[in-house]
């Protein structure tokens, strides 16, 4: 007779405050046969302070396959497995995926067992509208794809979520100025649940002024959080960026901009910041 399958458990853990862990993921990871953490060293601690002596194999980025194939090994083998990563919610923007992935395709059971998470917290004091919600997870690194994927979002009715590191958010902020718009609000998350958290509401634009204004600013992780696309922006846009560029061919900005205000009856706003970064891209 066959040995049953183990169970993993997707467990979250702090992205700061140590005393935001659940009393149910501390008993999970109590019991578990082994924790698969994303860096045992730093996971480590965190296991000492709550006097946690299950042992611990890593599973990161660079070993996520290899490592994988190991643990799914054990879970057919009928052990249990614990799945954290640094902080948060293993698998959003973090390893796990894949062996996630391989539990459910092998017919082993997954469990998730919720808490922190970055996003959510984020998300519960922008003071938007309730509506949808994107979440994107990090923007590629480079400015010429990072304004594309922008582009594939700039009109959705939705608000969007990015995570970012410190040392590319002002680039990151650059760009979703230029391809967003610099009037729409922002909700810059710092440091969130940590001793320098900041939660900062403003435009785009005003962004940009707000982290040139502190070295500090700069410093930390960043959620951010981008109001919806107003209901106006999104008819037609992709005839209008046409209409734009067939004008930028043979007219300045400013004279391409008043034809298109004049054909299509769009205001002289949002017509020139989109002229603006079509000129950039010619």
């Amino acid at each position: 007779m066959s040995q049953p399958a183990g169970t993993l458990y997707v467990i979250a853990t702090p992205i700061g405050n140590r005393d935001d862990i659940s009393a149910r993921a501390l008993r999970t990871l109590r019991e578990v046969d082994l924790i698969a953490a994303e860096d045992t060293r730093n996971s480590g601690s965190l296991m000492a302070h709550f006097g946690i002596h299950t042992a611990l194999a890593a599973l990161h980025e660079h070993n996520e396959r290899s490592a994988s194939r190991g643990l799914l090994e054990k879970l057919e083998s009928g052990l249990s497995v614990g799945l954290i990563s640094d902080a948060g919610t293993p698998g959003i923007s973090d390893p796990g995926a894949l062996l996630v992935d391989a539990a459910l395709a092998a017919g082993v059971r997954v469990v998730p067992i919720p808490g922190p998470s970055a996003l959510t917290a984020l998300l519960s004091v922008t003071g938007f509208a309730a509506g949808p919600a994107l979440f994107y997870g990090f923007l590629p690194p480079k400015n010429g794809p990072r304004e594309r994927a922008l582009e594939t979002l700039r009109t959705l009715q939705a608000t969007l979520v990015f995570y970012e590191a410190p040392h590319r958010i002002e680039a990151c902020m650059a760009a979703l100025a230029r391809v967003l718009g610099g009037e729409r609000q922002v909700v810059i998350g710092r440091e969130l649940t940590k001793l320098f958290e900041t939660v900062h509401r403003t435009t785009l634009a005003g962004a940009l002024e707000w982290l040139a204004e502190d070295p500090n600013h700069r410093r930390g992780e960043f959620v951010l959080a981008v109001e919806s696309a107003p209901a106006d922006d999104s008819p037609d846009a992709s005839s209008c960026d046409r209409l734009l560029k067939a004008l930028l061919e043979k007219l300045s900005v400013g004279d391409a901009v008043r034809v298109a205000m004049e054909a299509t009856g769009l205001g002289r706003k949002a017509l020139y910041e989109r002229a603006l970064v079509l000129s950039e891209r010619r």
